[in-house]
């Protein structure tokens, strides 16, 4: 079994054991919406990161279905409406 040839002074040991303790972790405010948020990561609340929107939240996701269905509404609506006033003078059962 192999054995040092000399003592590890404390110098060299206590800096090897440095990286072993415990670091408090670093957390910053995100600028867009201040949630506390890790430094040099995107903001998981609003999507931003360095002032630019990088991520779509589910905030955003469901907005947007939201908006979608307003739209696709109005236009049912729309069409509804259009085909009801062409439909009006016509008599349906002498066609039968």
């Amino acid at each position: 079994m192999p054995v040092p040839k000399r003592k590890t002074s404390k110098r060299r040991r206590d800096q090897r054991q440095s990286t072993k303790f415990i670091r408090p972790q670093a957390i910053t405010s995100c600028k867009q919406c201040n949630e506390p948020t890790l430094p040099h990561q995107v903001c998981t609340e609003c999507g931003y990161y360095k002032g630019r929107k990088v991520l779509t939240t589910k905030n955003d996701r469901g907005l947007q279905r939201d908006q979608i269905r307003a739209a696709a509404a109005q236009k049912a609506a729309a069409k509804n409406s259009q085909d009801h006033s062409h439909n009006d003078g016509h008599d349906h059962s002498a066609h039968e």
